[in-house]
């Protein structure tokens, strides 16, 4: 299966579904990987790789190592290794790898080619397509990074058998985010997928490599319209507005992103009932779908004062107003930045 991302100036690229067989490099190449998937897919995905040379970077495994002084670490094995402006970059591992992997190459000696290998679902249907990169700092996640377009995506069926359930209803809540905003149709593909055979990791490989397949190509037709963020790509931060304060809070350990973000998806469905923006009916349904895949929607806010202060930290924020993006419905979203205080800390009530 492919699924092509198509964007201007020669920066298309596919993404191979189930492909992944040899890839030839005429050369040197880089993998980045983390200590957790070397040790179960590494020697195996060497295997497939042709090229001059071919190096590997292992880094520590987790959300907390994903800021300037590994990227730094990164860097420095690269010059080590005497790569060039022609060499190309692997990133080989779940979100943090594919957004850290993005944004070293982007500037290596100001930007070589990369190719993103994603291992865990979420990385596959959310952070290998898209191009955005980056790191977070103490002020918030990803707030420092670049577009960087990979040069091509391989998605394998077979690295996600080793995930716990845990992981994989992570990735599930970003699919159910896309589908909420922009195609309530997938919101009933969703709904007859087996919970327990996907938790399980127990699902056919051509049966979840069609799960990949509807949620990248949605990511897909989105970042084709709308490569950098300018408007309908924004709908895209459903529920991370609220998630980004939440992973900050806990120092980036207590959740999964992909769980932040189910939290995140609630925040902002509550938000968007109080305003009438959403009914009763459909705000149920989504909670409904993000409890059949095991997804918390809770998070005690212990500060309303300081949780709120932090949205303006945020990337969507502007000239000091918070742009929330809620659901409008089912299948459709919008950019609110005119939202009363009161009515947001009456939401933030409910959490606290």
């Amino acid at each position: 299966m492919q699924v092509k991302v198509n964007l201007d100036k020669d920066k298309s690229y596919i993404v191979y579904i189930d492909e992944l067989s040899k890839i030839h490099f005429d050369t040197k190449v880089v993998v980045l990987t983390n200590e957790t998937i070397a040790k179960l897919h590494l020697n195996s995905f060497l295997e497939k790789i042709q090229a001059k040379e071919v190096f590997v970077i292992s880094i520590k495994d987790g959300e907390e190592y994903k800021n300037l002084q590994t990227i730094e670490e990164i860097l420095n094995q690269m010059f080590t290794y005497k790569l060039d402006r022609k060499s190309l970059l692997i990133s080989f591992g779940g979100g943090v790898i594919s957004d850290m992997g993005g944004f070293v190459a982007s500037i290596y000696q100001r930007g070589i080619e990369f190719i993103n290998v994603p291992t865990t679902f979420l990385a596959c249907v959310d952070a290998s397509v898209g191009g955005k990169t980056g790191v977070n700092n103490k002020f918030g996640k990803n707030l420092i990074g670049s577009f960087h377009q990979p040069k091509a995506v391989y998605c394998q069926s077979e690295y996600l058998k080793t995930l716990s359930s845990r992981e994989l209803a992570a990735g599930m809540a970003e699919f159910i985010k896309m589908a909420v905003i922009f195609d309530d149709k997938i919101l009933d593909f969703i709904e007859q997928i087996n919970e327990n055979d996907f938790l399980n990791a127990n699902l056919e490989d051509e049966k979840l490599a069609k799960i990949i397949k509807e949620s990248i190509t949605l990511k897909a037709k989105i970042v084709s319209q709308d490569e950098k963020e300018n408007g309908l790509r924004m709908l895209l931060n459903y529920g991370h507005t609220f998630a980004h304060v939440i992973e900050n809070q806990t120092n980036y350990k207590q959740y999964l992103h992909g769980e932040a973000v189910a939290i995140g998806m609630h925040m902002a469905n509550t938000l968007a009932l109080n305003l009438k923006m959403l009914s009763k009916q459909e705000y149920q349904r989504i909670k409904s779908i993000l409890n059949k895949f095991n997804l918390p929607t809770f998070y005690k806010i212990a500060n309303i004062q300081e949780f709120y202060e932090a949205f303006f930290l945020d990337k969507k924020t502007h000239h000091q107003k918070i742009n929330f993006i809620l659901p409008c419905g089912l299948g459709q979203a919008c950019i609110k930045n005119d939202i009363d205080k009161s009515d947001i800390f009456e939401t933030l009530k409910a959490f606290s």
